[in-house]
């Protein structure tokens, strides 16, 4: 595939909405739960009456998470499916979150300096114009607010992704390949830990391919200041409970997290 359009990417996540909303809020997307979370929310700390924008909310499953914290929260995300669960549930169970149906490129419905936090859960990557979020969401924080997100790791987690098994079927090396790649492509794949994976189709998720310098390059060029990267590992404890994550504990990072500050 030689391009894939806003439009694009909304009607893919619309279709795999119906799938995902319920599994997510299931507690069956394992990778979210036992690795990206608490690291991510760990870095967000405390946010009680800030006013936070999660951008590519999804169906709002840390968003609400983000409003039990205290904050005033608004949600956006570019699939009407998406949105229009999240809704659902902000009137079976109100929190005071706002949803919009935006694209995070393009937030001109949204005033200057608006927010104190602006957060992206796994959202970033999948989006077409990441040097426009950058943009839009330097132009709604605050003078010292924060951007934090996180991405699946772009140096590891490429179209030539390959594991390398030992005598006994364990992977236990990774192989990389296509970092330089940039031509967008669809991604298939399901929540691998979920008990349900066998009997649910697999979601089909739009990529768009960077490197670790045209995400950082990007923050910087608008005015972004380092404040904290991490690369976060499942615990023992997670991978007790599920050994596939032990891979990610010893030889490959999944995830990368990202936090700057809008310099005042």
């Amino acid at each position: 595939m030689t391009d894939i359009s806003d439009d694009d990417v909304a009607r893919y996540w619309d279709t795999n909405s119906a799938t995902w909303t319920p599994q997510v809020r299931k507690g069956f997307d394992g990778y979210r739960e036992l690795i990206n979370n608490p690291s991510i929310f760990e870095m967000i700390g405390t946010i009680a009456g800030r006013e936070i924008l999660d951008a590519g909310c999804g169906e709002g499953y840390n968003t609400r998470k983000l409003a039990r914290m205290g904050a005033h929260v608004t949600g956006i995300d570019i699939s009407p499916k998406m949105i229009e669960f999240a809704i659902q549930e902000e009137h079976t169970a109100p929190l005071g979150i706002t949803y919009r149906n935006y694209s995070f490129s393009n937030m001109k419905m949204l005033a200057d300096q608006t927010f104190d936090m602006v957060v992206a859960f796994m959202s970033l990557m999948d989006g077409r114009d990441y040097a426009g979020a950058v943009n839009e969401i330097h132009r709604v924080l605050r003078p010292g607010g924060y951007l934090i997100f996180s991405i699946t790791h772009p140096c590891f987690l490429t179209k030539g992704l390959t594991w390398i098994k030992d005598e006994n079927g364990s992977e236990y090396r990774v192989s990389v390949g296509n970092y330089f790649m940039k031509a967008p492509y669809v991604e298939k794949w399901k929540f691998t830990l979920s008990p349900e994976a066998q009997r649910l189709p697999e979601f089909e998720v739009p990529n768009f391919p960077r490197t670790l310098s045209e995400y950082m390059n990007e923050l910087i060029s608008n005015g972004f200041q380092l404040a904290e990267l991490r690369e976060p590992r499942p615990t023992e404890e997670a991978c007790k409970r599920n050994p596939k994550l032990e891979k990610w504990r010893d030889h490959a990072a999944i995830f990368l997290q990202i936090k700057v500050r809008k310099v005042a």
